[in-house]
């Protein structure tokens, strides 16, 4: 086993960092490209909510597949194997001549961020010395979420100084460097009691589902979203029949399992539709530059990196329900303050306000929230439990991109600033509804009692990510 602070022990974090925060940094940079990126390539709102989904779809599908992968074949091998993904992919985002070609390279990078994300902890965790894997993690989740934190405002800067292009050309030089310090100093490692099956039949269906479900929701057509919703209902009968199943269904028996991801799905739904839309709002009816965008949002991610702990003892001594009841009751003021920002709004008075108190909700409810999910499973279980939340999630994100336009009213066929100022509005209230759900499901599901050691949660896509952490 490594120890913690000798040169194999900083390689294999710098290796696994590296890694993870590629991914991590691609889920807050692409937002503050979309309106430099809808008009070189003629996309509409539809065409940005698929540059966005075909991502998540991807992602959100196979992430307990990616984990079980290098369960059975190796982590450091399907991790580096997600980072070439990846890498390839993003030099076709690069290059990208339309916006379908876009989507379809998109779709690859989250196949690729599906298999390097669970293999990134799960290096960490296998490698280390029992006594040193806490402090590793820790580390791991502080330098990756720094990684995602300075995502806008890296994102603008690129594409200020440069072109939206650089946004995905940027990873391959660093997926490069994370292979190859990977491939040299970081052991591999498996798990001698693995399922000796993968469950491909369910990762396909799930997959399949929220495609069809994303179709149809974006493009507003019936049919493929009955096709979706089948599709998932088959993907549970799939589940319950397996032997060795990819989402043991006993987990979801828990009430605070299923609370949490519950509460997971509607806050982080507000979470990414207000990401997806703040940042194309301010460029397009407000005027700002792609950096000035970008980092409009880095008080609320400073606020999350520097409170998270500090919450994270709180909820230690009180249980995670207050704290994630009370989370999601502040961001929903905040996004109706949101709501107000307008042609002629005033960033210290209109916009800031709004952004500190939604970093400040949820800085309080992150930590908590994953550490209810970990809390309401078995030892044997954690891996596919926090694989689980992540991927409800990502799923939560592309579900907010694919309806919340269209709820809004701002389908429109193109960026015009008079229809998306029309319904941002609109669009930010439902999300401030969505967050006052969740805290009324957190206190009607969560237990009050502590029950696990404080977590630190890397910022993921919008502000924050549910990656967890023991």
């Amino acid at each position: 086993m490594i120890r913690y602070g000798t040169p194999a022990g900083r390689w294999v974090l710098f290796a696994s960092v590296l890694g993870s925060g590629i991914a991590f940094l691609d889920g807050t940079v692409v937002n503050v490209a979309l309106p430099a990126l809808a008009a070189d390539l003629d996309a509409g709102v539809r065409g940005l909510q698929w540059i966005v989904d075909g991502y998540l779809v991807t992602l959100s599908s196979f992430l307990l597949l990616g984990g079980a992968l290098g369960d059975r074949y190796g982590r450091r091998r399907i991790f580096v194997v997600g980072l070439a993904a990846f890498g390839a992919a993003s030099l076709l985002c690069g290059a990208a001549p339309s916006t379908e070609t876009l989507v379809a390279a998109r779709a690859l990078q989250g196949l690729g961020a599906a298999l390097l994300v669970p293999g990134s902890l799960a290096i960490i965790s296998a490698v280390f010395h029992p006594d040193d894997r806490s402090t590793a993690i820790s580390a791991w989740s502080g330098l990756a979420s720094l990684a995602a934190a300075v995502g806008p405002f890296l994102g603008g800067w690129l594409v200020t100084a440069f072109s939206w292009r650089f946004v995905f050309l940027i990873n391959p030089p660093l997926a490069v460097v994370a292979i190859l310090a990977a491939a040299r100093h970081v052991p591999e490692t498996r798990d001698e009691d693995a399922p000796p099956q993968l469950d491909v039949p369910g990762a396909v269906v799930v997959a399949a589902g929220l495609g069809a479900l994303a179709y149809g929701l974006i493009e507003q057509t019936l049919a493929p979203v009955v096709v979706g919703i089948a599709l998932l209902v088959l993907f549970v009968r799939i589940e319950a029949r397996r032997p060795y199943p990819m989402l043991p269904l006993e987990i979801l028996r828990s009430r605070q399992f299923s609370g949490a991801n519950l509460t997971t799905l509607v806050v982080y739904a507000a979470l990414s539709g207000m990401g997806f839309l703040l940042v194309v709002h301010l460029q397009t009816v407000l005027g700002y530059s792609p950096t000035e965008a970008g980092a409009a949002l880095l008080p609320a991610t400073g606020l999350l990196l520097v409170l998270s702990a500090r919450v994270g003892r709180i909820a230690q001594r009180t249980g995670p329900r207050l704290p994630m009841t009370l989370g999601p009751l502040v961001m929903a003021p905040s996004l109706v303050l949101l709501a107000g920002v307008e042609p002629g709004s005033e960033f210290l008075t209109d916009v800031l306000p709004g952004v500190v108190l939604f970093g400040l909700g949820l800085a309080i409810t992150v930590g908590p929230l994953t550490s209810a999910v970990l809390a309401a499973v078995e030892d044997r279980h954690l891996g596919v439990g926090s694989a689980f939340n992540n991927a409800v999630a990502r799923a939560a994100g592309m579900l907010a991109v694919a309806v919340l336009p269209a709820l809004a009213g701002i389908d429109a066929a193109d960026l015009a600033p008079a229809d998306l100022a029309a319904g941002f509005d609109t669009a930010m209230l439902i999300c401030a509804g969505l967050c006052a759900a969740g805290g009324a499901i957190a206190w009607l599901t969560i237990r009050r009692a502590a029950a696990v050691e404080p977590i630190s949660v890397p910022v993921g896509h919008g502000c924050g990510d549910p990656c967890t952490a023991r």
